[in-house]
């Protein structure tokens, strides 16, 4: 089953309730409370989207984290991609060969369309998107494959 980690999942709650006022500065405490998660693990993931640029630290007595960009112009996939690392379903989706098949591997351009098709939904669905109320229900999402684009890999002669 593909999951993302407990991590990430907060970092999408908090996340989506810093987007509900995005040029709020908001407390560690606060953003806690409002999560129902522990203020140690809420540090840990504010401080691991710091580093990714998704959020902005402010110091001083007034100070906490901030939306590095408005809810609309982050994605889904740049947050799984700060906490998660490179977004892909087997390891050929990644820059590096890790796989000892991946010279004689027949099926590998097929594992990157997939693995572009996921990055590419991940990348369609934003903050805004995340911390907006479902009003209607889920209706079935298609990702045409002329959409994505696949490039070619070079492989070491």
């Amino acid at each position: 089953m593909l999951r993302i980690s407990k991590l990430t999942d907060y970092a999408i709650i908090i996340l989506g309730y810093m987007a509900k006022d995005a040029g709020q500065i908001y407390a560690t405490a606060d953003l806690a409370e409002s999560a129902g998660v522990a203020i140690p693990t809420v540090s840990k993931v504010l401080k691991t989207l710091t580093r990714a640029g998704v959020l902005r630290s402010i110091r001083g007595a007034r100070g906490g984290y901030q939306l590095a960009y408005a809810p609309e112009k982050t994605s889904v996939a740049s947050i799984i991609y700060a906490l998660e690392g490179p977004i892909a379903l087997t390891e050929c989706g990644l820059e590096h060969d890790v796989c000892q098949q991946s010279s004689s591997c027949q099926i590998r351009g097929n594992w990157t369309v997939i693995n572009r098709a996921i990055r590419t939904a991940l990348e369609s669905v934003t903050l805004s998107d995340m911390a907006a109320p479902m009003v209607k229900p889920l209706e079935e999402i298609r990702i045409p494959l002329s959409s994505i684009s696949v490039q070619p890999r070079k492989f070491a002669e």
